[in-house]
């Protein structure tokens, strides 16, 4: 078949499974009430305008809030206005112009890159660059793209590695790279970011150093095709060899299938089918508890520990996007078994026993699960995935809010608060929350692709990387 013309059925394959549910009768198996759509659409809005408000009252120009103790923190020694940035494209789509409009001047005005501070690099990405890409392209004002190439020129010099891997940090000010060892998530879970920036200012280095890295690292996978935990940037040898899809891989593998979705570059279908395949033999668990995806050796496949967390869940987007809602449903009914447990997910539990590993009874408002469960409801039709998402909601609600915001919760069997309203509270979780509800045409599948903070990228050009000089060997 021809390359291209797979592409172009994959993709609107994937588009399929989301218009499914609300644009054809056969999907929607239980009609919705738009009374009841409309009733929750409020409620999570007046949900994220009550931690805005928070955010507003105790951590203004901070990076995040802390409402019980009404103060607030920044990731380092200052501000670089993570929740404004990251909460800027929820705003958009729920449609509230006064936040947005104070959110810009305060980003306008504020945020400053010039910092002789070290930082983590893909988590400034995702968050920051990310969040000003998609601003850009929702809001069109040309101060959000020139904060993002900014950033970008700023964060660079992590690729200047001798195996192409990146390091973890850098100073923005002196651009000095540090951080020897890294993970697969911070190798390659910043692709759509800077494969945007390169989109948007016709600049292909951002793009083409990324991918270096995303394909020096799948040259060393395992021989069962998986990836390990740590490795080395400077050699290119396994540290830690312990293969599965939680955190420090997981994105990783999210930017293959998503990359290849908004740019069609076809060496990422490729590493994205041998890594789907290689995780499917050697980490999924079916056993009496449900369907899950537990650890392994990454060269032998020698199964490891029975641990699923809050952070595996975005596996699921990746059954989606791949057109296998078999898969889907069954990984979502265990992602749901999970959260019923205690009536809100803790961060991680051993699913032999099905309950939490010691020291991972938190919760930490994390959107994975409600971001699987909408794209499975989304891909189905099926109300009992609706409800699955509307009880996510109430939960949060029930046991994080508090009277001046909201805050994550220290122990998810005792309820005892935790008082941090990190960024992703806003651009993910909320976004997700609201898309249950919201109008049809108020976010369009077709044009967008979501990263993994949730900020919508848009496709704005042909499919097909032009002029790559980077590839597979």
């Amino acid at each position: 078949m021809n390359r291209r013309v797979e592409l172009k059925g994959i993709f609107l394959l994937a588009l399929f499974l989301f218009y499914a549910a609300e644009g054809n009768s056969f999907a929607a198996k239980d009609k919705i009430s738009k009374a009841e759509k409309k009733e929750y659409q409020e409620r999570v809005k007046t949900a994220f305008k009550k931690g805005w408000k928070a955010y507003k009252d105790y951590g203004w120009g901070q990076d995040a809030v802390n409402p019980i103790k009404e103060g607030s923190h920044n990731w380092y020694a200052e501000s670089l206005l993570m929740t404004p940035v990251d909460a800027f494209s929820t705003m958009y789509l729920m449609g509230l112009e006064g936040e947005m409009e104070e959110c810009k001047e305060l980003i306008f005005s504020e945020l400053d890159f010039d910092k002789d501070f070290e930082v983590q690099q893909f988590e400034i990405a995702i968050r920051i660059l990310g969040g000003l890409i998609s601003s850009y392209q929702l809001d069109g004002d040309e101060r959000f793209l020139e904060l993002a190439k900014e950033l970008g020129d700023r964060m660079i010099p992590v690729f200047d590695s001798p195996t192409g891997i990146p390091y973890r940090l850098v100073n923005l000010r002196t651009g000095k790279a540090g951080g020897e060892g890294t993970n697969p998530c911070e190798v390659g879970s910043m692709l759509l970011e800077y494969g945007m920036l390169s989109k948007l200012t016709g600049d292909p280095k951002y793009y083409e150093l990324c991918k270096r890295g995303v394909v020096a690292l799948y040259e060393r996978r395992g021989e069962t095709g998986l990836l390990g935990s740590w490795i080395d940037v400077e050699t290119g040898e396994w540290q830690d060899k312990r293969a599965h899809i939680s955190g420090g891989i997981d994105a990783y593998y999210e930017y293959l299938l998503k990359g290849y979705l908004l740019f069609g570059d076809e060496d990422l279908k490729v590493m994205w089918d041998t890594c789907r395949k290689a995780v499917d033999t050697y980490l999924v668990d079916e056993n009496e508890n449900g369907y899950w995806i537990g650890w392994a050796d990454m060269d032998t496949g020698k199964r490891g520990l029975t641990r699923f967390g809050a952070l595996d869940c975005f596996w699921n987007l990746c059954y989606v996007l791949d057109g296998d809602n078999e898969r889907a449903e069954k990984l979502q009914a265990s992602i749901y078994n999970m959260w019923k447990i205690y009536d809100i997910e803790p961060e991680a539990i051993d699913y032999m026993k099905m309950e939490p590993y010691e020291g991972t009874e938190y919760y930490m408002i994390r959107p994975e699960a409600i971001e699987s469960t909408y794209y499975t409801w989304k891909a189905t039709g099926d109300k009992k995935y609706y409800d699955q998402g509307k009880h996510m909601f109430e939960s949060i609600e029930k046991y994080c809010q508090v009277d001046n915001g909201y805050v994550q919760l220290q122990n998810v069997i005792t309820k005892e608060k935790w008082d941090t309203l990190e960024s992703f509270f806003f651009a993910e979780t909320m976004k997700y929350c609201y898309l249950f509800f919201a109008p049809e045409d108020v976010f369009d599948f077709e044009k967008y692709v979501l990263n993994t903070e949730a900020h919508p990228f848009k496709n704005t050009w042909d499919k097909g990387w032009k002029g790559n000089k980077v590839g597979l060997k």
